[in-house]
């Protein structure tokens, strides 16, 4: 137990990393080569410095803080250079996954240079219409009949109650007909789905068949029986773009930079001559991706 708490030890992790780094820097030299053992701070970084600085402390540097700020500056970047020169960036996900963001939020960000034009916008929303139509929406009155507090007279009470309202025409007064129910009466425009929510599965499509001003019926649905008079109906219909700008704006922004992210990576793929080995045990490997040499 005292070799296992003695090899969990951050200090003997450190002492590890330390002899491993000694070692690789002594054979082979250190650093990135000559060419890479200059380092220069520019005015526009020192001035990107102040302006952090200024912004977090809302105040300027004094000259002191500021050379304390491009003292740890010079810290940051020959630490990025040794790990990088010692190969520390290859096998760390966080790293290959923070450098692969950075690389896509250049191209993302050259997709989102040039706003769409609006004939681009248009052929996007043709394109893509079904996303965007505006479903079939309808208007009706309804008087219930129910089969449960009737019986078997319900098929012919909802017979007669019809032939009242078709005697009073599409304004009949029908707070008082019917039997009482937590369904709406007066159901404004809504979309065939909606319809179905409220009043259960086929019955917008069963309304399909009836001609609007007219009372008919009576409709069956799980509730029980329904007498309607459509109101008004109005076919589906792709909408224009004003009335959905935002949306097709937003969604041609996205799909712009989705394929301007597979046309980068397919050019560069081409650099490369990609090999997936076969695993141990495996039936087949992959198909490994080809590109230039």
């Amino acid at each position: 137990m005292a070799l296992k708490s003695f090899l969990k030890e951050p200090l003997l992790h450190f002492l590890v990393i330390g002899a491993a780094l000694f070692l690789y820097f002594h054979w082979s030299g250190g650093g990135s080569g000559r060419e890479g053992t200059r380092i220069v701070i520019t005015t526009g970084q020192i001035e990107h410095l102040a302006a952090g600085y200024t912004k977090a402390w809302q105040r300027p540097p004094t000259d002191a803080e500021l050379k304390g700020l491009t003292d740890d500056w010079v810290r940051e970047e020959i630490a990025v250079r040794e790990a990088m020169a010692a190969g520390f960036d290859r096998d760390d996900t966080v790293i290959r996954r923070r450098l692969r963001q950075k690389l896509e939020f250049l191209v993302e960000d050259a997709a989102e240079a040039a706003p769409p034009t609006d004939q681009e916008l248009e052929a996007w929303l043709a394109a893509h219409g079904e996303a965007f139509r505006i479903e079939p929406r309808v208007a009706f009155r309804q008087v219930y009949v129910s089969r449960d507090r009737r019986g078997a007279t319900a098929e012919a009470d909802a017979g007669a109650i019809l032939a009242r309202l078709n005697a009073a025409g599409p304004g009949a007064r029908i707070d008082e007909l019917g039997d009482a129910t937590m369904l709406p009466q007066e159901v404004e425009l809504a979309a065939l789905r909606d319809v179905d929510r409220v009043f259960g599965e086929g019955f917008a499509q069963r309304m399909q068949a009836i001609a609007p001003g007219t009372w008919a019926g009576p409709l069956k649905s799980s509730y029980g029986l329904h007498l309607v008079l459509v109101r008004e109906r109005v076919e589906g219909s792709l909408p224009s773009l004003a009335a959905v700008r935002p949306v097709v704006e937003r969604e041609f922004m996205a799909d712009r930079r989705k394929r301007q992210l597979a046309a980068m990576y397919e050019r560069l793929l081409a650099k490369y001559s990609v090999v997936v080995e076969r695993r141990e045990g495996a039936t087949a490997a992959p198909a490994a991706s080809k590109g230039g040499s």
